[in-house]
């Protein structure tokens, strides 16, 4: 299953949903129990049946395959697969509003790393017991992402983090050796880069700056290699700092001058056939590119001819997101206990191995990184490892899709120069403010 575009959109949440779910649950946000009124205590992993499996759309036909080699193994516990819409704000809506009915037409839900708080405090994942799930082999940064409270409610199935894609024919070619460690040498080696025959016409950069999730992401990444944050760990907006607006001016000065004319338009997948048809010397991008854009069937034309580097920053190297998808099972759903070995299943060393080598996509099992066979065929592995370590996550927040409409919205529109960087975060710090209020 190649890796769900992290875009985004509003929230179905906040005043609306939570009166919805005061009509069903006993309250919005749960308790600190673990009790059972909404599914979430580990008591009810029981029952053994036909299951399904939610999630964003396999363009690699790889997740199709697994699960017919379970269904092959269990003739009474067929899985069945659902997929979402491409958009994972889309998604998450779905998966909201099944969730929201009590339906049970979910049982094992994809979830992006970001989405457990909100699902777990909402009391619409059933709480796994760690006793018959073995995290011992799984990447330590990537298990927090399935935690709520110390409690495990994900079991991290893939990783993420953002990488920078670079042609290093056209560097070898303009006599640069090495990959760019800041913004500056990116920018001088993308000049020389175009001022050869081959460079010509090329856009020099290109990281995810449409209204969408994407636009959190590159927030992120933005601010923090800056030094600055957008929630600090008291759970607070932290965004009226000289790091945090230098952050966004680095967006804003990219995309007014060395991104594509058609930036703002361009999603993930629009940003991959964008680096995949030659015209890109640098893009910021997630690991499942990588297999896709070494295809040699004739669908890209930088087969063979790029390689990927640690995000550069401004005075040296930069800071990744942490993304990725958990296994969770849905608090309505029946035939918990098929759902929660199919959970196993998926997470387990030989699919993540099976995944990573038809998909590209980066594995939560720590050792596949350092496996001969699998750094060999993916060299980035090391890059990837190393960057999911020393990610950061976006903000963790149980109204995360008001906390994400609200930081797309205010940067969409500084790059876009309806408002200035300052004026953009200022207003952001006053969104922000009521929906992290504890």
């Amino acid at each position: 299953m190649r890796r769900i575009p992290p875009n985004g959109g509003s929230s179905l949440l906040g005043i609306v949903a939570c009166a919805a779910l005061a009509l069903s649950l006993t309250a919005c946000g749960g308790d600190d129990d673990g009790g059972s009124q909404g599914g979430s205590g580990t008591a009810g992993l029981e029952g053994r049946g036909p299951i399904t499996f939610v999630t964003g759309k396999d363009r690699s036909g790889n997740l199709q395959k697994q699960v017919d080699a379970w269904n092959s193994e269990h003739p009474d516990e067929q899985v069945r697969v659902i997929e979402l819409p491409d958009e994972p704000n889309d998604q998450r809506q779905q998966m909201i509003q099944n969730a929201t009915t009590r339906s049970d037409a979910y049982s094992v839900l994809n979830l992006d790393v970001v989405w457990t708080a909100e699902f777990a405090a909402n009391r619409w994942l059933v709480e796994l017991p760690k006793d018959k799930i073995d995290l011992s082999a799984i990447l330590p940064a990537t298990i927090k992402t399935g935690q709520y409270r110390d409690r495990l409610y994900a079991v991290p199935s893939t990783s993420d983090a953002g990488m920078l894609y670079y042609r290093k024919d056209l560097l070898d070619k303009a006599g640069i050796s090495d990959p760019p460690k800041t913004y500056q040498e990116m920018w001088d080696a993308c000049d020389k880069v175009r001022k050869l025959p081959e460079g010509e016409g090329t856009d020099c950069y290109f990281t995810e700056v449409n209204k969408t999730e994407s636009m959190t992401i590159s927030a992120v990444e933005a601010i923090t290699a800056a030094g600055g944050s957008i929630i600090g760990p008291d759970g607070k907006p932290t965004l009226n700092t000289p790091q945090a607006r230098q952050g966004v001016e680095f967006l804003v000065d990219a995309k007014k001058t060395r991104m594509p004319k058609e930036a703002v338009t361009l999603d993930t997948e629009g940003g991959r056939r964008y680096f995949q048809s030659g015209k890109l010397v640098f893009q910021r991008q997630w690991p499942y590119q990588y297999a896709l854009a070494n295809e040699d069937d004739g669908s890209s034309e930088v087969a063979g001819r790029f390689a990927v580097a640690p995000l550069p920053g401004p005075d040296g190297p930069g800071v990744a997101n942490l993304g990725g998808h958990n296994l969770a099972i849905s608090a309505f759903a029946p035939n918990k206990a098929t759902s929660l070995d199919f959970v196993n299943y998926l997470t387990g060393a030989d699919a993540q191995r099976a995944n990573l080598l038809a998909t590209s996509q980066a594995p939560t099992i720590a050792a596949l990184y350092d496996d001969p066979e699998m750094v060999q065929k993916f060299p980035y592995l090391p890059v990837l490892k190393k960057a999911i370590e020393t990610a950061e996550p976006r903000p963790v927040a149980v109204k995360y899709g008001d906390v994400t409409a609200a930081i797309q919205g205010e940067m969409y529109d500084a790059v876009t120069g309806k408002k200035s960087a300052e004026q953009a975060l200022n207003d952001l710090q006053a969104k922000l403010g009521p929906l992290t209020a504890q």
